[in-house]
């Protein structure tokens, strides 16, 4: 049976091109549903200001009439001016275990790309590095999170038959609590703090936390400019993402560091794990899923790190110990016992030295895939 492949146009379109993967995993017991408004909010022109300087195409392939696929082409013209590289990203790439399906998909966004000039594509990858990004090729037996993308492990065979490539891979950790702050880690952190003459930002509420959300932002352009595909937000997607997730911030779960002149000179952004709550809610806030959520974010045994970003002249200055020996205060405090350190690039050890004072296991890897358009 042919493989049909439709441009998603309407918003009734971009519904079902968002529903698609709850029907594909259920039942998975590792699937972590994405908050089915959020996705909405990112894939729609008239809601991300990322459309301003991207180009973007969605598809659905349908066989007999159901849908089996999906996939976003994104020309992200920040990206190229940065890196000067002609590259389209893929994203949003969800198929059924039937090659005819990845292949029709593929090559429809390879052909769009290829149109426009590009000279390559490579994904998953989102808008932004702050969008979900990495194809899981590792770690398929362990429940996913909030900001990861999970997907079954044949999607890593099918793209491989169809030339994509290694690019580069991120790796995760599950890290244990200990019961007590590290000794070493929490003198680290002292002598930082001392020597360069900072402190811990105290607040009471997110209304106290609000007036540090925009340099908080610029920290983060200036602290991962070097990363892979990394692309400096605009002003307007700043305020979209302090409207859009600032609600859901805990400032007990986001350490902020200051210089003596109480400018932001560090922080780290990490969460209660929301997994369970997103599987018992299927994605959705209502009628139930804002009580899962609000249940989770209150008590829980598990977190999530999303964000740590320093400002460059402080790196290596011992800044990091001082925001993991705050969090685990906080952690011990509230009865945290396991945290996932989300994903980081393989080639950061600088990230991945600070976790040698903890037990931890290394048990997910995923993958940025990378074919030549212009061969």
């Amino acid at each position: 049976m042919d493989v049909l492949i439709k441009e998603v146009v309407s918003l009734k379109d971009i519904k079902s091109f968002v529903r698609f993967p709850n029907t594909l995993y259920r039942g998975n017991p590792n699937y972590i549903p994405f908050l089915f408004i959020d996705e909405m909010n990112t894939l729609r022109r008239d809601r991300n200001p990322a459309f301003e300087h991207c180009e973007v195409k969605y598809w659905l392939a349908y066989k007999q009439g159901q849908i089996v696929g999906r996939i976003a082409g994104i020309i992200n013209r920040l990206y190229i001016e940065k890196w000067r590289q002609s590259y389209a990203r893929f994203g949003w790439i969800d198929f059924i275990n039937d090659a005819d399906v990845s292949e029709a998909l593929l090559r429809e966004v390879e052909s769009w790309a290829k149109a426009r000039g590009m000279t390559a594509i490579h994904g998953p990858l989102g808008f932004t590095d702050l969008d979900p990004e990495g194809m899981l090729v590792d770690g398929f037996d362990e429940p996913g999170t909030l900001a990861t993308i999970y997907n079954y492990p044949y999607y890593r065979t099918h793209l491989e038959k169809l030339g994509y490539q290694k690019d580069i891979d991120w790796i995760e950790y599950e890290i244990k609590v200990p019961d007590e702050p590290n000794e070493t880690i929490a003198r680290i952190a002292d002598i930082a703090l001392r020597r360069n003459k900072l402190k811990l930002l105290h607040v009471q509420n997110k209304k106290d936390l609000l007036p540090y959300a925009r340099e908080l932002f610029h920290i983060l352009d200036e602290a991962y400019q070097h990363l892979y595909g990394y692309v400096p937000l605009t002003e307007k997607q700043v305020q979209s993402y302090i409207k859009q997730y600032f609600g859901y911030v805990s400032p007990d779960f986001v350490p902020v560091v200051l210089d003596q002149n109480n400018r932001m000179v560090a922080f780290g952004i990490t969460m209660p794990s929301l997994s369970r709550a997103l599987q018992k809610s299927k994605g959705k806030l209502f009628p139930f899923g804002i009580f899962y959520l609000m249940r989770a974010l209150k008590k829980n045994d598990r977190a999530d790190l999303y964000l740590v970003a320093v400002r460059p002249e402080l790196r290596g200055k011992g800044v990091n110990a001082i925001l993991i020996n705050q969090m685990n205060y906080v952690y011990n405090r509230i009865g945290v016992t396991k945290v996932e350190s989300n994903p980081e690039l393989e080639t950061n050890h600088h990230v991945q030295d600070q976790w040698k004072y903890f037990e931890k296991r290394q048990h997910k890897r995923r993958r940025c895939f990378i074919r030549r358009l212009d061969l």
